[in-house]
């Protein structure tokens, strides 16, 4: 009889994107309860990992009265269960699955930092989500922060003297570089959708794909964007066209063409306006600036990806962004932010540009270099898809968990 792992997250949509895939590989080996708030997203996962789903509610926020009826149900869940393991992954379900596990005598309790969100916090909202984090380290038996920025933050908010270890490279599913390739979305698919979006040839694409809320850096990115629309300025643009191409001077170099800046940013994924509301002037400039072109959620991002030239990524903190992990794997550089995961990934002049946290005049700069100078494009286009591959490839990251598994169940 296999040995019994139960997956925990708050939401369902974490189980559903974060370990696509991964659910089905460690099925194979033990037996695989995903736990998590009923939705579409819990059913997916269901019938595309092959795995046991049971439905307990978990809040996100704080809320002293459902966040107990949560432990209770965890708590009687796995006592019921009787897992070897417990593995949570996001903050709410860590520390309600970790607390849980403890008062039921589940052997080995394990929590991957994803990302911290005190280190941004200030004043006793910070305190009480350090206390928190120490709580639930305190009833896990085992702890891992998805990247090395993590490990550090962990170890300097003096969080848990438990050894810390990252995986692998870091991340907890890795990327499925087959799946996340350019060659996957056919030129015709590619074509079909610019004219959807009213993109151009000649148009340079900023991509930005995540929740459109402060955190992820997006009153910094739409100023920047406008900043650099406004000026209106004449640069050597590089993305060129066939036609662009023949009509170039025999005394030009080759690789630059003096056009009038063509410039679009797209921006893909929810607006949640409850949790963290963008500025009253980024929405309204998201709404009247008819060269930024908001998609909503999107299933499947691999095309927006593929019709984009660079992913801006500025957000103010993560845990080891997949995104970036996706762009790159598409072939697109970065503009990402100095924090945790972001500049694990990218690496400053490599296959990207890394700004500091906050800073529009920095992002606008690397944006307009990342337009403007081919060489320097060219070089981190080239890199971009190879680091991602050598590094996060799925199996490679699966593989050394199983192992994890095996080693701390022995």
């Amino acid at each position: 009889m296999k040995k019994k792992i139960i997956r925990t997250s708050t939401v369902a949509m974490s189980l559903d994107y974060l370990l696509k895939g991964q659910l089905a590989f460690l099925n194979n080996h033990y037996e695989v309860v995903a736990v998590s708030g009923v939705d579409e997203h819990l059913e997916t996962v269901a019938s595309r990992e092959g795995v046991r789903t049971e439905s307990i509610v978990m809040q996100r926020a704080i809320f002293p009265f459902k966040d107990f009826i949560s432990l209770w149900q965890l708590y009687w869940f796995f006592k019921k269960e009787k897992p070897l393991i417990v593995h949570s992954i996001t903050p709410k379900a860590g520390l309600l699955s970790m607390m849980a596990g403890y008062l039921a005598g589940v052997p080995i309790r394990i929590h991957t930092f994803t990302g911290l969100v005190f280190p941004t916090k200030t004043g006793l909202l910070q305190r009480l989500l350090i206390f928190l984090d120490r709580v639930l380290c305190r009833c896990a038996t085992h702890i891992y922060p998805e990247g090395q920025g993590v490990r550090e933050d962990l170890i300097h908010y003096a969080i848990t003297t438990k050894p810390l270890r990252v995986l692998a490279n870091g991340n907890v599913n890795g990327i499925d570089s087959c799946f996340f390739s350019k060659e996957q979305v056919s030129l015709p698919e590619q074509e079909t959708l610019k004219n959807t979006l009213g993109i151009s040839e000649t148009d340079f694409v900023f991509i930005f794909v995540g929740r459109l809320v402060g955190d992820k850096g997006i009153n910094e990115l739409v100023s920047a964007f406008k900043k650099i629309k406004s000026d209106n300025f004449k640069l050597g643009f590089h993305k060129l066209t066939d036609e662009s191409q023949n009509s170039k001077s025999e005394d030009e170099e080759g690789d630059k063409l003096s056009v009038s800046v063509s410039l679009k940013l797209l921006l893909v994924g929810p607006l949640e306006s409850e949790l963290d509301p963008l500025l009253p002037d980024t929405l309204e400039e998201i709404r009247a600036n008819t060269d930024i072109i908001s998609v909503g959620f999107q299933k499947d991002v691999r095309p927006y990806l593929a019709i984009s030239d660079c992913l801006a990524f500025p957000s103010y903190r993560e845990g080891f962004p997949n995104v970036v992990l996706q762009a790159g794997a598409m072939g697109l550089p970065s503009i990402v932010t100095a924090i945790n995961g972001s500049d694990e990934i990218i690496s400053d002049g490599e296959n990207g540009v890394i700004v500091p946290v906050k800073n529009t005049n920095a992002l606008q700069e690397a944006m307009l270099k990342m337009m403007c100078d081919l060489d320097f494009y060219s070089e981190l286009q080239s890199n971009a898809r190879r680091l991602i591959v050598s590094r996060y490839e799925q199996k490679v990251v699966w593989e050394a968990l199983l192992e994890e598994y095996k080693n701390i169940s022995e």
